[in-house]
């Protein structure tokens, strides 16, 4: 990457782990928390967990498309604003139903289709897999030092501090998009001139392209399997090292450090069009294979390291999905719609992982943790035979306008 390239990749991944710092550090500690409001039970605790995902996954494409035609900055601070507005809500709870509300109003501030259309607009076609990779990486760091920080500083300012401090981090976000993020060049937004159709026809020409619809269908099985994980992990820690939940941190960061290493070579080997095929390929099948393994590390009742292996390769996989992924958006789509088709994607994202929440919510009710993994190792499974049966992906997208609904798309393999 070029100088220019660098310097906005590395702020766009800043504003990416401002916002998703004051996201990460719920994760250890918002379902107990939830748990102990009046009128909880285990089913409006899991919507106060997965509701943010629904509201990103609706609002999405509406983001991103909106963000073709009024400009990305402008779009990504509205979005911005909007977060903090829910954690504020979110912080003054009192109840099960306001923390619902709240964390809804958060996942109402749906960025990332914008910021990652912004990441698109700044960068060349070569570098895409690197930039996406950068801000995987600064999202994974983000993620290892909230599971370190969230329970000492639960203890210090409570959850509401936590919700507090997110809204804080989501408005430093906004000044960093002003004053540090560059413009986009002239013509790079260019889809409110050469694509004036409604929202929903474009929308409907995604649906219709067959190959962004796999990448759709991908990134919802890979976040609704993160968040099935997440759903029962905690507790599975606890049982097998016996270390409070404050100690949990010890495990989660040499697992994550290691995976980002572990996916260098993934993410190398995609950066180049005659081996993005097979990174891609790849990482789905470490993927499966992780999700696998934790099935059996559960249901035979192996040990501690057993489990962390699992996770390892799961986070390997995971980490080199998320950048692999949203790369193959940019290159494939048209450039009459790349908001747009960025903006569908983070749909299928969020939706998945509003699915894993509830879905892993009903499962651990009725079958335990094993369920939970094994409902994940049949979808990734799933996922690789699709991977394995579909056509060569084709990255010469070119000009060429969306497909209308129902038309074969200009891009599928022949």
């Amino acid at each position: 990457m070029n100088a220019a390239e660098k310097k906005a990749v590395s702020a766009l991944a800043g504003i990416f782990a401002l916002r998703m710092f004051g996201l990460f550090m719920l994760l250890p500690v918002l379902a107990v928390y939830a748990a102990r409001l009046p009128a909880s039970t285990p089913l409006l605790v899991g919507l106060a967990l997965g509701v943010y995902g629904l509201t990103q996954g609706l609002l999405q494409f509406a983001f991103g498309a909106a963000s073709d035609r009024f400009g990305r900055k402008r779009v990504i601070t509205a979005g911005l604003l909007v977060f903090a507005a829910g954690s504020v809500i979110a912080a003054l709870a009192d109840s099960i139903t306001g923390l619902i509300i709240g964390r809804a109003i958060q996942g109402a501030g749906a960025i990332s289709a914008a910021a990652l259309a912004l990441t698109a607009d700044l960068t060349g076609e070569q570098q895409r897999t690197k930039a996406m990779a950068v801000i995987g990486v600064s999202i994974g760091a983000v993620f290892i030092l909230s599971l370190m920080l969230a329970p000492p500083l639960q203890g210090a300012i409570g959850v509401t501090g936590i919700f507090y401090l997110g809204a804080g981090l989501a408005a430093v976000a906004v000044g960093v998009l002003w004053r540090v993020v560059p413009n986009p060049a002239a013509g790079a937004v260019a889809d409110a001139v050469i694509d004036p159709r409604p929202w929903a026809q474009r929308f409907g020409g995604i649906l219709a392209d067959r190959q962004l619809m796999r990448l759709n269908a991908g990134v919802f099985c890979l976040h609704l399997s993160l968040t099935a994980v997440f759903v029962v992990l905690p507790q599975m820690l606890q049982e097998k090292s016996g270390l409070p939940l404050a100690g949990h941190w010890k495990l989660y960061a040499p697992v994550l450090l290691l995976s980002v290493v572990g996916m260098l070579p993934l993410v190398y080997l995609g950066s180049h069009n005659r081996g993005i095929a097979a990174a891609f390929a790849g990482a789905v099948a470490l993927l499966a294979s992780a999700t696998a393994s934790m099935a059996w590390a559960v249901g035979a009742g192996a040990g501690l390291l057993a489990l962390l292996a699992a996770l390892w390769l799961f986070f390997v996989a995971f980490n080199a999905l998320e950048a692999l992924l949203p790369s193959l958006v940019s290159r494939i789509a048209p450039a009459t719609g790349k908001g747009a088709a960025i903006g569908a994607y983070n749909t299928f994202q969020f939706l998945g992982m509003f699915a894993g929440g509830a879905v892993a919510g009903w499962l651990s009710g009725r079958f335990g943790a094993a369920g939970v993994y094994a409902a994940c190792a049949a979808v990734t499974g799933l996922w690789l035979l699709g991977v394995a049966a579909a056509p060569k992906f084709r990255l010469d997208s070119g000009d060429r306008e969306m497909p209308a609904i129902g038309a074969r798309s200009h891009w599928d393999s022949r």
